[in-house]
């Protein structure tokens, strides 16, 4: 399973949609002001976090039961600079909408400039024929207060292409998270 270029990235989403809306360069900058990077890097995307936030609260004691998720343990925010409280963690979604093709996986990995803040990002594989917003998770392992910023980079897709298409796709077994918009919440 070979790593895909640059090359192949721009391509595949100028000719087939897999990244909308879609960068084909590395930005630093907009408007004059430095950002965190996102768009196309040599053998990766750089994904960007919009700006609607679930943030995490125990205000009403619930219980985290991925069975049974009640979204009672979130706080709605919309904006473009989100605060995690210590020790606690936000969901986000992407500003890109992904069509991954049959014989592709993704590997999704933090950007190092969250990391070294002590902000874990964590996505899970796009898997084969999976589409949609991509749900992501900000843990702030700190105890202090974490910034998030909307509509910059947050991490980085890494594309590994198969020499032969699976089996079984996502689309194929009805995952349940297939065409998802929005921060979507654990479903069982």
């Amino acid at each position: 399973m070979p790593v895909k270029s640059d090359r192949w990235i721009r391509r595949m989403a100028e000719e087939h949609g897999m990244i909308e809306p879609f960068e084909p360069a590395q930005v630093r900058e907009v408007e004059g002001r430095r950002v965190i990077s996102y768009g196309t890097s040599s053998y990766g995307y750089d994904i960007r976090c919009a700006d609607e936030f679930k943030i995490f609260t125990n205000i009403n004691s619930a219980i985290v039961d991925p069975k049974a998720f009640t979204e009672r343990s979130f706080v709605d925010f919309k904006g473009e600079v989100c605060i995690i409280p210590p020790n606690s963690f936000a969901l986000a979604r992407t500003v890109e909408y992904f069509r991954i093709p049959r014989n592709v996986l993704t590997i999704c990995l933090g950007k190092s400039t969250y990391a070294r803040c002590g902000i874990i990002v964590n996505v899970t594989p796009l898997e084969p024929e999976w589409e949609g917003h991509v749900t992501l998770e900000f843990s702030n392992t700190t105890p202090l207060p974490a910034k998030i910023y909307a509509n910059e980079g947050v991490a980085q897709v890494i594309f590994l292409e198969s020499d032969e298409p699976c089996e079984v796709s996502y689309r194929d077994r009805g995952g349940k998270y297939q065409g998802q918009r929005g921060v979507t919440l654990p479903r069982a």
